[in-house]
């Protein structure tokens, strides 16, 4: 699974559903669909995919503020 984070500061792509908190990370079956999102959008400049690795959601946990063990994830239609 891959995430979309913002270059700058490695914020991910969240969906916001009331009453959830934190909001659900947006995940990505494969690099190339995350990639194609973001050039779809005409982000490459400001978001990159990442591959959820214990790294990078400790990464994620910590651009969130939040630990790791409360992120969620919310699959992005295919």
């Amino acid at each position: 699974m891959y995430a979309i984070v913002y270059k700058a500061d490695g914020f991910p792509v969240c969906r916001q559903i009331p009453g959830v908190s934190p909001d659900p990370v947006v995940t990505w079956n494969s690099e190339d669909a995350a990639k194609s999102f973001i050039s779809s959008k005409g982000g490459d400049a400001e978001f990159r995919p990442v591959q959820l690795t214990d790294d990078a959601m400790d990464g994620l946990a910590k651009s969130m503020g939040c630990p790791v063990e409360s992120i969620t994830f919310d699959p992005y239609p295919a």
